[in-house]
């Protein structure tokens, strides 16, 4: 699979590209992070959240972008550094569910609960 090159590597990529980039990789990126990032419960909500058609477009594509950065290996601080790597991943995940947490449900936690508990498959 090619990699696909943009100017500015704080760029993710074309907007319609994000959700299915973390589509395609949240789950394999939260297994690596769930034990690093604090309330990751709250990240699988923000996914949720991200992913239902009835959350408001700029809160949708506001998540959407955090949680590509998530899953993007290359990004401020790699991943792969032990006890550093998902810092900076922390700190934009945290910043956007700051600004769309009302729009993030009990729903949206529920599954979040579900999905958690199912680790076998998940994370």
């Amino acid at each position: 699979m090619a990699t696909r090159h943009y100017d500015d590597p704080e760029i993710i990529g074309p907007e319609g590209e994000r959700e299915t980039r973390v589509r395609r990789d949240f789950w394999r990126v939260a297994k690596k992070a769930a034990r690093s990032i604090p309330l990751f419960d709250e990240v699988v909500a923000a996914y949720y959240c991200a992913l239902d058609p009835k959350t408001p477009t700029r809160v949708r594509a506001t998540l959407l972008a955090a949680l590509a950065y998530f899953v993007v290996p290359f990004d401020v601080v790699p991943d792969f550094l032990l006890g550093l790597g998902f810092t900076d991943d922390v700190t934009v995940l945290a910043a956007a569910i700051a600004m769309v947490r009302s729009n993030i449900t009990e729903e949206h936690r529920q599954a979040a609960r579900e999905a958690l508990k199912d680790d076998a498959r998940k994370v």
